[in-house]
C-alpha cells in the first residue's frame, strides 16, 4: 500500500444511507474524489428515516441545505419528542422530549431539586418547553436570544424516507456524484491482501475504487458476505425481529409534533404524522405473535384508510464486530440494526459518515485509524443499545409472555449499573460518546417508573419556600411560552407547506 490519496469512492447501495453518504462526501471532498453510487431499481429499500433526532440539523447545516426547501421536498413536519403509551402499565403515558428540564440552581442538578419538591410543583415534563409544546400541539423556531424561554426549544423532523433519498440524490449529483443503475453480482478481492478490488454488475460491467462504502442494508453484501465480518446478535436483549409498516391518510389526532410509540401485546406500534400522510408500523417478536395478528393489530389502530400494501421486514438486532474492514466501511443497516424506538437509525448513519470524514484515509489505510473508527462506533452503538433496552426492562407489565420475558431478562452490566445508581439517589454519569444526554436518560428512567429513593443531600441547603415558588414560576413561564405559540399545523403550513400533489407513498420505518 502507498500513501497516495483516495481518488475513487464507490458507494454500493442507495436509500437513506447511500445518498446521505454521497451527499456528505460530494459536499466536503468536492471534485478531488470521484464519488460513484451504484443501486438497482429492482432492489427495494427499507425506507429508514421517517423520524429523526435534533443532530439531523447539524448534518443539514454541514451540507448547507435550506431547511424550508428540504421540508417542502420531503413533506416534513416538526418533531419535539416521543410519546410513550402503555410502557409501564397499559394505561400510562409519558413523553421523552428534546431539550433540558428546568435550570440548575447553585450548581445543583435540576432533577435533584425536582425530586425533593415534586409533590408541590407537578410533573417534570412541565419544566421542558418541547414537552409542553408537543402535548399542546404547538410549534415555533427557537429564539436566538438565550435569555428567552423559547431559546430552549429543540426539534427534529418527521419526513418521507423515499423523498429524502431523492432530495439527497439531486444534491449529490449537482456536486459531481455519479449514479450507476445496476445490481451487484460479484465482489472481487485482491489476492495479496484481501482488499476489495472491484464489484461486477449483473450486466458484466466492472466498477473499481480505492474505498468502498457498504450501504446494502441487512444483506451487508461487502462487509459481511465478501469480507466475512462477524455480527453480534443482541436478540436475547432485544427480541423483536419483525416489523410491518403501513402508511395511512391523516386523521385521529392529526399532525402532532411528536412521534408516538404505543406498547402492544408483543412489541410496539409507531405513529408518525407527515404533511401528506401518517406513517404507522408494528415492531414485534415473531416468537410471541404471528404476522397476521400483528397486521390486524396495526390496521385496527390506523387513523384513516391505508395508502399502500403492508411492508413486512425481518431483522436481527445487533452490530458488526467491525464496521470498517480493510478498504470497506459499512454505513447504515449493513453495520448493524437497532429497532427504531428512539429514532436513532438516521443518526447512526450520520455518525458513521462524520467519523469517516474525520478519519478519511489515504491508500495506506492506517490500521490505527481504522481501529479508532471501529472502537468509537462500537462504543456509541452499545450505549444506544442500553438506552433502548431500558424501555423494556424497566416495566411493571407482566400481562403477556412477551412483557414478562423482557421485564425479567438479564441486561448488560453497563445498563444495570446506570439503573442502580439512578434508583439510589438520582445519580447519572454521562459518557462522552453517549448519543443521549442526561435529560433523555432522566425522561425515560422516570417515565418507566424508576424514581430515586432519595435525592442529593445538597438540595437541603436551598431555602425551601423560595425554591418552591421559583419552580412554580419556572413552569408557569414555560406554559405561557408554549400557549403563545401557533399550532404545529399552522406553523408548518406557513413555514414549509409541501406541494398538494400526492407523492408515491413509502412504507418507511421510523429512524
Amino acid at each position: 500500500m502507498t500513501n497516495a490519496p483516495i481518488r475513487k469512492v464507490l458507494i454500493v447501495g442507495g436509500g437513506t444511507a447511500g445518498w446521505m453518504t454521497a451527499a456528505a462526501l460530494s459536499k466536503v471532498l468536492g471534485r478531488q474524489v470521484e464519488v460513484t453510487l451504484v443501486e438497482s431499481e429492482q432492489i427495494g429499500t427499507v425506507g429508514v428515516g421517517e423520524a429523526t433526532i435534533p443532530p439531523i440539523l447539524t448534518f443539514n447545516a454541514m451540507l448547507g441545505i435550506d431547511e424550508r426547501d428540504f421540508m417542502r421536498a420531503t413533506k416534513a413536519t416538526f418533531k419535539l419528542g416521543i410519546e410513550f403509551r402503555g410502557w409501564t402499565d397499559p394505561g400510562d403515558r409519558y413523553i421523552h422530549p428534546f431539550g433540558t428540564f428546568g435550570l440548575d440552581i447553585e450548581a445543583i442538578k435540576f432533577h435533584q431539586i425536582w425530586l425533593k419538591f415534586r409533590d408541590q410543583v407537578g410533573p417534570i415534563e412541565t419544566f421542558n418547553l418541547a414537552a409542553v409544546a408537543a402535548l399542546t400541539g404547538r410549534m415555533a423556531l427557537p429564539d436566538p436570544d438565550p435569555a428567552k424561554v423559547l431559546s430552549s426549544l429543540k426539534y427534529a423532523f418527521h419526513f418521507d424516507a423515499g423523498l429524502y433519498a431523492r432530495y439527497l440524490r439531486r444534491f449529490s449529483e449537482a456536486r459531481g456524484a455519479t449514479r450507476v443503475e445496476g445490481k451487484v453480482a460479484d465482489v472481487t478481492l485482491r489476492g495479496e491482501d484481501g482488499f476489495i478490488q472491484s464489484v461486477t454488475l449483473d450486466d458484466g460491467r466492472v466498477l473499481e475504487a480505492d474505498l468502498f462504502i457498504d450501504c446494502t442494508g441487512f444483506r451487508a453484501l461487502l462487509i459481511g458476505e465478501a469480507l466475512g465480518g462477524t455480527y453480534h446478535d443482541w436478540s436475547h436483549w432485544l427480541p423483536n425481529d419483525r416489523a410491518v409498516a403501513l402508511p395511512c391518510a391523516t386523521g385521529g389526532d392529526g399532525m402532532t409534533p411528536y412521534t408516538r410509540a404505543t406498547a402492544q401485546k408483543a412489541g410496539w406500534t409507531w405513529r408518525i404524522p407527515l404533511q401528506h400522510r401518517t406513517g404507522n408500523g408494528y415492531v414485534y417478536s415473531s416468537a410471541h405473535i404471528g404476522d397476521d395478528e400483528a397486521l390486524a393489530t396495526l390496521m385496527a389502530g390506523l387513523d384513516g384508510p391505508a395508502q399502500a400494501e403492508p411492508n413486512f421486514l425481518r431483522f436481527t438486532a445487533g452490530r458488526r464486530d467491525r464496521a470498517w474492514i480493510k478498504n470497506c466501511v459499512a454505513i447504515g443497516l449493513s453495520s448493524g440494526f437497532l429497532e427504531p424506538l428512539e429514532s436513532t437509525s438516521i443518526h447512526l448513519i450520520q455518525a458513521g459518515i462524520t467519523k469517516l470524514l474525520s478519519l478519511f484515509p489515504d491508500q495506506s489505510f492506517n490500521p490505527l485509524e481504522i481501529d479508532q473508527y471501529n472502537r468509537l462506533t462500537a462504543q456509541q452503538v452499545d450505549l444506544v443499545r442500553d438506552f433502548i433496552i431500558l424501555h423494556y426492562k424497566a416495566t411493571a407489565r407482566a400481562d403477556t409472555p412477551y412483557w414478562d420475558y423482557v421485564r425479567t431478562m438479564e441486561i448488560p452490566e453497563s445498563l444495570q449499573r446506570k439503573i442502580d445508581l439512578f434508583a439510589g439517589r438520582g445519580r447519572l454519569f454521562q459518557s462522552d460518546y453517549d448519543l443521549f444526554a442526561e435529560p433523555s436518560w432522566i425522561a425515560v428512567l422516570l417515565g418507566q417508573g424508576i424514581v430515586p429513593r432519595q435525592y442529593d443531600a445538597l438540595v437541603d441547603s436551598l431555602p425551601e419556600g423560595d425554591i418552591v415558588q421559583r419552580l412554580k414560576r419556572m413552569s408557569a413561564l414555560i406554559a405561557q411560552t408554549a400557549a403563545a405559540l401557533p399550532s404545529h399545523q399552522a406553523f408548518t403550513a406557513r413555514y414549509c407547506a409541501a406541494d398538494a400533489a400526492p407523492a408515491n407513498a413509502t412504507s418507511g420505518v421510523p429512524a
